[in-house]
């Protein structure tokens, strides 16, 4: 039996960030849910890192994982929606998808790093920059009303991917976990980024997340 041909589409540093965040998010959940406020704080710090080391390996990366490779304009999301099935990695219309749960999570994690409850004892490391306990107060009820924003965006995730499974017969779960998707026509594999630049990229988000949690 012949083996259908496959390229390489996402490098191993983007898929540990996806599954990161797929444990992340139920278990930040879960430890808020049941007062494991410590924990909740702890897995908050970690997810900063993580979404510094993604914003940073979006400009340093390999071909799939910048920016620049699946951030397209107007005129080219409405390429694909016409039929345009040419890419490799992500398709115009998932870029903007992708861009869009990147903001809302950066934008979760940076109320709770403000945020503290009504007395004060489980608060963010941020939270003594606000003026009173009152409003560390209130940014914590944005936070959580801005997890229900991502739990909405996360549930339009998994629907997309069953469409794409279901009507279009298009796996998206198998490259996010191999790496690599069946070869076609216009599509060639991701160029790698050398190693140096993985490395800048996970010491620099530690040590951003590092300085962000300890000393501002």
């Amino acid at each position: 039996m012949t083996t259908a041909p496959t390229v390489r589409v996402w490098d191993l540093p983007v898929r540990l960030f996806h599954w990161a965040i797929v444990l992340l998010v139920p278990a930040l959940w879960w430890a808020a849910e049941t007062g494991r406020m410590e924990l909740h704080m702890l897995l908050g710090e970690i997810m900063l890192g993580l979404i510094l080391f993604r914003l940073l390996w979006g400009l340093l990366g390999s071909s799939t994982a910048r920016f620049s490779g699946f951030v397209k304009g107007p005129r080219a999301v409405l390429r694909y929606l016409r039929g345009e099935r040419r890419y490799v990695g992500h398709n115009p219309l998932g870029g903007w998808s992708v861009l869009l749960m990147l903001l809302v999570l950066a934008t979760q994690v940076g109320l709770g790093l403000f945020a503290s409850d009504e007395d004060g004892i489980h608060a963010g490391p941020l939270a003594r920059h606000m003026p009173d306990l009152e409003s560390a107060h209130t940014l914590a009820a944005r936070h959580e009303t801005m997890f229900w924003v991502l739990a909405t965006l996360i549930a339009l995730h998994v629907l997309a991917i069953l469409y794409y499974r279901i009507v279009k017969r298009d796996d998206l779960v198998t490259p996010m976990v191999t790496g690599r998707q069946p070869a076609g026509e216009g599509r060639e594999a991701l160029v790698p980024a050398p190693l140096w630049r993985l490395l800048l990229s996970v010491g620099l988000a530690a040590a951003i997340a590092f300085v962000i949690v300890l000393y501002l």
